[in-house]
């Protein structure tokens, strides 16, 4: 594999284990240890650990030890506040172009979604919900904001565990099939809004309902 592809593929590798929690909160990274389990050499491994660092995923001290970061409030709250943006602008953006085979595929994956919750498959909701959010960011077409929330998306990755791993979970149904109808109508700036308003509400630590609330 091209070093390029290499490096990308390790770096996806350690995202997901990261925010599907197979690495936890404050577990110490080696990466010789890392390189023995992904088989590959310790240069990966490193790039990938410093892109992680980057985005928030891993605290790294030169010198030191390198592990996974803690689910800080404060962190949470910036990602979740860019990502909701991208998020608005893009659909903002999209009403116009999509299609009814994109309505059709967004109204699938809310089904999906839908039944993974009350089935309570996580790992199924998040996927569901990861498709249907991902139709009008491809309708929009900007590489700059599909950028930006590939960087920071999976820092709330492990947020929307909490959203989703709760009752609470169900409400996004709602919010789902409600901008589904505002695409359909043409409202271009209601449906900004509630993609806007589903990021921007996610709980930015472990019980906390008001995402505003600011927890040390």
């Amino acid at each position: 594999m091209p070093r390029s592809l290499l490096r990308d593929e390790v770096f996806t590798r350690l995202r997901d284990a990261i925010t599907d929690g197979s690495l936890t909160p404050g577990e110490q990274l080696r990466d010789l240890d890392l390189a023995q389990q992904l088989g590959v050499s310790r240069t990966p491994v490193r790039e990938a650990l410093l892109r992680l660092a980057e985005v928030g995923l891993v605290i790294a001290r030169p010198g030191s030890s390198t592990t996974v970061s803690p689910l800080e409030v404060k962190a949470v709250q910036d990602a979740r506040d860019v990502v909701a943006a991208m998020h608005e602008t893009a659909v903002r953006v999209a009403v116009d172009r999509l299609t009814e085979a994109d309505l059709a595929e967004m109204s699938e994956a809310n089904a999906r979604f839908e039944a993974a919750l009350r089935d309570g498959d996580l790992e199924a909701a998040l996927a569901a919900d990861d498709d249907l959010h991902a139709v009008p960011v491809r309708a929009a077409n900007n590489d700059a904001v599909a950028a930006v929330l590939d960087q920071y998306s999976p820092v709330l990755r492990r947020a929307e565990r909490l959203r989703f791993s709760t009752l609470t979970g169900g409400g996004s149904v709602a919010r789902h099939a409600e901008l589904i109808k505002l695409c359909r109508s043409g409202d271009s700036y209601g449906a900004a809004a509630n993609a806007f308003d589903t990021f921007h509400s996610l709980p930015a630590a472990r019980g906390t309902t008001d995402p505003s609330v600011n927890e040390d």
